[in-house]
């Protein structure tokens, strides 16, 4: 039995052993610690993370208004609205290629149907999809669902 994450397409690992309690405790996500975990603003969703830039970076960031965290906020929010989308498109794609590949990959025309995602052609994609088991060609089309922009 195979089982995928349904974003990433990525195949998932359980450990069955033992009873069906130690089974689903061992699913829970451990309970938040209530200790401050470092720095940054955590109730904001603000995250404090390492950042290795040149000085020639620094002194320009240093220099900004609002000092170096905003200044590189505002920079990532710019570039994510200049994105257009391409890197959801491109984590569809790989979505979709990883489940195509884990569960399709023996599958005639699975390296076809493949370099037609990446290449963003939908209509080819969906005609060498087409021959496939039905599920399975559905959920690799439903992965694929934003990957040609």
């Amino acid at each position: 039995m195979l089982i995928f994450e349904e974003e990433g397409g990525r195949q998932i690992d359980f450990d069955l052993r033992g009873g069906e309690e130690e089974v689903l405790a061992r699913l829970d996500p451990p309970a938040p610690s209530a200790r401050r975990l470092g720095p940054g603003r955590p109730r904001l969703g603000v995250v404090a993370r390492e950042v290795t830039l040149l000085p020639r970076h620094w002194e320009w960031l240093a220099a900004q208004p609002g000092g170096a965290s905003t200044t590189l906020r505002k920079l990532v929010e710019a570039a994510r609205k200049t994105d257009a989308g391409k890197t959801d498109a491109d984590a569809r794609k790989a979505a979709a290629d990883n489940f195509m590949r884990a569960t399709l990959g023996d599958r005639p025309g699975y390296e076809e149907a493949a370099r037609a995602l990446y290449a963003g052609d939908r209509a080819r994609f969906f005609d060498l999809t087409q021959p496939w088991p039905a599920d399975l060609r559905d959920h690799a089309r439903k992965l694929a669902q934003g990957a040609f922009v």
